[in-house]
């Protein structure tokens, strides 16, 4: 089925066109109306036609200027010209853009048919070379592109796959999720200003940039797109450079390095900000052990990831954030003086040695302080909650029967959790349920599958997403790890 796009000021043509497409035109759809050149522009870009009916007379860009600016991106579209008057000098332009064929209106539905006919001649062939093209650039694209080629196999490969630049660069990028749908959608934003070609494997997806483009270029380029779409935290991409095809294998393998380094500080900052939450949620509330085994995970993340130096500054931020949780003395009316200031005490450290004994004895001074306070200040229906759900957390409880536990309706007590806590009732039992899964599964023997089960999901893979959501790492990891 060929997609006609009807281009028109005159809305008797439009629906004539339009009638005659739908009705009497076997093999052949309508794509689209348009009434300006810039709506025909819009349209060619959206619906990428077969054919395109123009009328040269229409507002804004002519049909000539539209197919200027389109010929490049769709060579292998039919442009039938329809205009009020043979003119000369249109055919002179309409020559070097393709056009396939000239109609002078108006155009009678004998000579409309006959145009069909013509082009359906001239594109049976083209989309079997499409298809050609497409196979070879997806051969291409997987196999021959991560190794040195010679001049001759390079010519070669660049006939078969239409590229019409003799250098090109490469992008890869990983989708979290659905890559068909937004490979092929940044794809065709790229493919309005350069020649843009792609594959998707699993969730990856190579872009190759037939043209001599710099690398900050695309980048930007490519950001931009990101953001428009929405897709700056589902997307993560690695460019390579410019390179002729010969050692295009050059700018995959920079791509693929740029990839993993971004996938790797991406983790790191996810892990990082997981972490706090969790930390800023247990702290005083959960089990001590657990809640410093998780402050001492952090902690040597984070030193491992970054510069000494770096990695002071950050836990100060953390002892800080600490502090104002349990006890208020950073927020706009501080009520009492912090009970030690992260900054000046966290910054002199010298070694690691050093920075391991002062976290450990001030984390457990910060943990005894808000076991305390929030102790002291929880209403006891929260507390008998609380206690139910350490009590209970492998039976999957739900907030009725913590409710009914601690004597309470499931919305005051759903409530208690979002005034005293900063959280709801379902994230603190995913929590809960999460840390005392990590627990098992650095420091037992029990499977991947027999932890899922252990605390309460009967579904392993479900328990993997929510694991892995939760910390940053897979089971797997984290078992491997062994703490």
């Amino acid at each position: 089925m060929y997609r006609v796009l009807i281009v028109d000021d005159e809305e008797p043509v439009l629906d004539s066109y339009a009638f005659m497409l739908e009705n009497a035109a076997p093999g052949f759809s309508l794509a689209g109306k348009a009434r300006s050149g810039y709506e025909a522009l819009k349209l060619i870009y959206e619906t990428k036609p077969d054919v395109v009916f123009m009328d040269i007379n229409i507002p804004g860009m002519d049909g000539l200027q539209v197919i200027g600016e389109v010929h490049k991106k769709f060579p292998a579209t039919a442009f039938i010209l329809s205009t009020a008057y043979e003119r000369f000098d249109l055919a002179q332009r309409a020559i070097p853009l393709g056009v396939f064929a000239y109609l002078v209106k108006p155009v009678s539905k004998k000579t409309f048919f006959s145009a069909l006919e013509d082009v359906r001649d001239h594109l049976t062939p083209q989309v079997q070379e499409l298809l050609d093209e497409t196979s070879a650039l997806r051969r291409f694209l997987r196999e021959t592109v991560r190794e040195p080629i010679s001049d001759d196999a390079w010519e070669k490969h660049r006939e078969q796959c239409g590229l019409p630049s003799d250098k090109a660069v490469l992008c890869m990028l990983e989708f979290q999720e659905e890559p068909e749908k937004y490979g092929a959608e940044i794809a065709e934003k790229l493919s309005y200003r350069h020649h843009c070609r792609y594959d998707i494997l699993l969730n990856q997806g190579l872009f190759l940039i037939s043209e001599d483009l710099s690398r900050d270029k695309l980048e930007a380029q490519l950001q931009k797109i990101l953001e428009e779409a929405g897709l700056e935290q589902e997307c993560r991409y690695g460019i390579g450079g410019v390179y002729r095809g010969t050692e295009l294998y050059r700018s995959f393998r920079e791509a693929l390095t740029d990839l993993q380094q971004k996938r790797l500080d991406t983790d790191v900052l996810r892990r990082e900000r997981l972490r706090i939450i969790q930390l800023r949620r247990q702290i005083g509330v959960g089990e001590h052990e657990e809640v410093k085994k998780l402050f001492t995970v952090f902690w040597r993340d984070v030193f491992a990831a970054y510069s000494f130096d770096a990695a002071k500054a950050k836990m100060a931020s953390l002892f800080m954030f600490l502090l104002d949780d349990i006890t208020g003395c950073y927020g706009n009316h501080p009520e009492e003086s912090p009970l030690f200031n992260p900054m000046e005490e966290i910054l002199p450290l010298e070694d690691i040695s050093v920075w391991e004994r002062w976290a450990s004895e001030r984390f457990d001074d910060l943990a005894r302080l808000a076991r305390l306070r929030r102790s002291g200040s929880f209403p006891l229906p929260l507390v008998k909650a609380i206690e139910y759900l350490h009590e209970h957390y492998a039976e999957a409880p739900q907030l009725g029967s913590a409710a009914e536990a601690a004597q309470v309706s499931p919305a005051y007590l759903s409530r208690l959790f979002g005034e005293h806590l900063k959280t709801t009732f379902i994230d603190y039992i995913t929590d809960l349920r999460i840390a005392k899964a990590e627990k098992l599964l650095q420091e037992s023997r029990m499977s991947v599958k027999q932890v899922a089960f252990a605390v309460g999901y009967q579904d392993p893979n479900y328990f993997g997403k929510i694991f892995r959501k939760s910390t940053g790492f897979s089971p797997g990891e984290v078992k491997s790890r062994g703490g």
